[in-house]
């Protein structure tokens, strides 16, 4: 009798003990498991279904229902040099180049100029330059529409007092990539500001002193140690300027919107994604062009990833 009661304790104490280790061993899994449920359901099923779709003919008014495969006929639809995709990649490669090359043209200067010369006043100037960023985007859209206003617009305000005539800043369709570029700027020159001042903050300042020893000039210590010691961090804001600006939507939706509807030249590929998916309900034809969209940005990171590795070698 006492043998069994024996054995039968022996048994119980490995499985309590295996019991205790799979309990520790699952539980930061249990942990994690909400994220990991969020992301399946919020992140990878929309990626997905999104790349079901695009090989099939679907509105949501038809219902779960009726599936109509096409093949690649969305992809080749989207591709005809006649259809308005490639219009408004244009445009929206355009009103990119418009408003991200000045943007670093003019970020890394005043970043080195904030970092040098303004020490003492660095936290609250990059402050200030990181407010626009931050700031509700369709209230900042309100008000350019506003400035861009052709008979009450501040700007147009300031050209007749200067005796220049009014310019439709929203109506000429030369000029409005050029307005939509103004905003995109206004919003997104701080932000570059800021990465590149914790760029430079990597930099020590031994390279500096050791330059200036030698005799090296302000202009020779910016373009000879800031801004080979800053490649990493300029790779790293173009490509965060590539793949915004690619996907450019609220501030031309808000500012073409608000100004007469959706002017061909202020069109850009997210608009007309959207434009497709919920005003025309082609839902199959939208998720084709929204891949093509992910295809020409990682295809111009690659560019931007190449010429950047090349300088390196």
């Amino acid at each position: 009798m006492q043998d069994q009661m024996g054995g039968r304790a022996a048994t119980h104490v490995p499985q309590r003990r295996f019991s205790a280790r799979w309990r520790q061993a699952a539980a930061p899994y249990v942990f994690i498991s909400p994220f990991f449920m969020l992301f399946l359901i919020f992140g990878l099923f929309p990626l997905l279904f999104s790349l079901y779709l695009a090989f099939h003919l679907w509105s949501p008014i038809d219902g779960l229902g009726n599936w109509e495969y096409v093949g690649w006929d969305n992809f080749k639809l989207a591709l005809d040099p006649s259809d308005q995709f490639w219009v408004t990649l244009k445009n929206t490669v355009y009103i990119g180049l418009l408003s991200g090359l000045p943007q670093h043209l003019l970020a890394i200067p005043t970043a080195y100029i904030i970092h040098h010369v303004f020490r003492k006043w660095q936290s609250t100037l990059s402050t200030l330059l990181f407010l626009p960023y931050i700031t509700n985007v369709i209230a900042i859209s309100v008000v350019f529409g506003l400035l861009y206003s052709e008979r009450q617009g501040l700007l147009n305000y300031a050209l007749t007092s200067l005796g220049i005539d009014p310019v439709r800043w929203l109506g000429d369709p030369s000029i409005l990539p050029v307005s939509i570029a103004g905003l995109v700027f206004w919003r997104y020159f701080g932000w570059n500001v800021v990465l590149y001042l914790s760029g430079l903050q990597a930099i020590s300042e031994d390279v500096y002193e050791a330059a200036t020893v030698d005799g090296a000039t302000g202009v020779q210590k910016f373009f000879y140690i800031t801004l080979p010691l800053l490649r990493p961090m300029m790779f790293y804001a173009i490509t965060l300027t590539i793949i915004g600006n690619m996907q450019i939507f609220e501030e031309p939706f808000t500012l073409v919107g608000q100004n007469g509807g959706n002017a061909a030249a202020g069109l850009t590929t997210a608009m007309h994604i959207f434009n497709t998916a919920f005003r025309d309900q082609d839902m199959g034809y939208a998720s084709a062009m929204s891949w093509l969209l992910f295809l020409a940005i990682f295809i111009l990171s690659m560019i931007n990833n190449y010429l950047f590795s090349r300088g390196n070698r």
